[in-house]
């Protein structure tokens, strides 16, 4: 009998191409992160309609988009911990079932109150949704490919966030508001049952838990059909620092290059959800207030939701292959439009060519910062990694609404508030170069071989 031997599980996976396995892993990824991004957005694209039959006024409507973010931020402390503790397949498929059920109970919402506890639980349902999608993607393919395949993932979210306005314009003047969230909740369970089928469980998760071998052998398998590996061998990662498998503590983030890089992350992706989410949430609204047409509301800002994510995918090959330094070039190219907005206080079509362009930049922007956000951490704590910095870019998020809801209710031009947006892309790109810098000292890890006899 031969004897057992110690394969390098991360050698295995920088030594190979993208196959068939990892197309299906991103493709079913895609998928869920696109119900996940129309689950989150078609709240603001039926809010006009909401606010008219229930009674809301503009606080309330703010309050109701910053209640949701605030349980995304909760949401992503505590699934990020599920999915270091439980594995990444077991915690999306539950989440993935609770945001599906929250959503469908939407048609039920007849009050200000059953909004905010319905926007609430849904959102803290949502907040596992994108960072475990990352974990297990960035766990299953080369690095020279993490930033790349976590921008696909997003750009199946932002599409999602795309369609739910068009798709409101079309069936809520025949089903109903509340029929769109019962639509957007029946085709997500319908996802989960295919998601029970078809995801896998990260192969760097398992062998950071020194558990199940012949799991780790049977899904490298599947990755690559001609691989040597048996059930009985030992299986290694020799390209991270063991944190241990122990429970998961907040000082891990800090350790080595990470107390720098991890603040970072949390300052710029903060800076970049502020402008994101006053785009995402009010957009419709600010084009209606400026005398747009709720369809033409609707498409111009799903326009721009599109645009940026193929902005943002045109961007992240120089990512992979350039580092952190080309997340700078949206935000600075953001910034200008942004200020000129503010400043000039301009209307009609030119306010909204030039709204436009500067909320591509800014979405654009938000891809850069997502794409590292998880690639940076030990495959035993990238779910917290990458849970942790979602949940505290939370706090720009729920920021976001909020200054358009007061603004919008000051009685003050809306465009000044791109004048305040300004500084968030400009904190980005500083967040960034530092980040750039950081990663530049690091020594380059050296090739390793796939296995070895013991």
């Amino acid at each position: 009998m031969s004897q057992p031997r110690t394969i390098d599980v991360a050698a295995l996976i920088e030594g190979r191409k993208l196959t068939r396995f990892n197309y299906l892993v991103v493709a079913v990824s895609v998928l869920i992160t696109f119900l996940d991004g129309f689950d989150l957005l078609v709240l603001s694209h039926t809010a006009s309609y909401i606010a008219d039959e229930v009674g809301l006024n503009k606080i309330q409507l703010g309050e109701i988009f910053s209640v949701g973010l605030f349980g995304m931020m909760l949401g992503g402390f505590f699934f990020g911990y599920l999915g270091d503790r439980i594995g990444r397949r077991p915690t999306i498929i539950f989440s993935t079932v609770s945001f599906g059920v929250l959503t469908l109970l939407f048609a039920l919402a007849n009050s200000y109150e059953s909004l905010m506890v319905l926007r609430f639980c849904n959102g803290f349902a949502l907040g596992a949704m994108l960072p475990l999608c990352w974990a297990l993607n960035i766990e299953f393919v080369p690095k020279r490919y993490r930033s790349t395949v976590v921008t696909i993932i997003m750009v199946g979210f932002s599409l999602g966030s795309a369609m739910a306005g068009p798709l409101t314009v079309w069936l809520a003047p025949h089903i109903g508001w509340q029929g769109v969230f019962v639509f957007g909740g029946i085709l997500t369970l319908l996802a989960s049952a295919l998601l029970f089928f078809t995801l896998p469980e990260s192969v760097r998760f398992l062998t950071t838990k020194r558990r199940e071998p012949e799991k780790i052998a049977r899904i490298l398998k599947r990755l690559d059909p001609g691989v040597d590996v048996r059930a009985d061998d030992h299986f290694v990662l020799l390209d991270e620092i063991d944190v241990g498998t122990k429970n998961f503590r907040v000082s891990q983030l800090f350790l080595g290059k990470l107390k720098w890089i991890t603040p970072m992350i949390w300052i710029g992706y903060s800076a970049s959800s502020m402008a994101m989410y006053f785009l995402a949430s009010w957009s419709p609204l600010v084009y209606t207030y400026a005398g747009f047409d709720r369809a033409t509301a609707s498409w111009v800002s799903s326009i721009a939701s599109f645009t940026g994510a193929m902005a943002g995918l045109a961007m992240m090959r120089f990512v992979d292959t350039r580092g952190p330094y080309a997340v700078m070039i949206y935000p600075l190219l953001a910034l200008p439009f942004l200020l000129i907005l503010g400043i000039t206080g301009m209307q009609g079509s030119a306010f909204l060519i030039l709204s436009m362009v500067g909320a591509v930049f800014v979405k654009g922007s938000h891809y850069g910062i997502l794409s590292i956000a998880g690639i940076f951490y030990p495959s035993a704590i990238r779910a917290n990694g990458a849970g942790w910095a979602t949940s505290i870019a939370k706090i720009g998020s729920i920021l976001g609404p909020l200054l358009g809801a007061y603004v919008l209710n000051s009685g003050l031009p809306v465009v000044k508030s791109f004048l305040i947006l300004a500084i968030c892309p400009a904190v980005l790109a500083l967040c960034a170069f530092i980040v750039g810098r950081i990663v530049d000292k690091e020594p380059p890890v050296q090739p390793l071989s796939a296995a070895s006899q013991t």
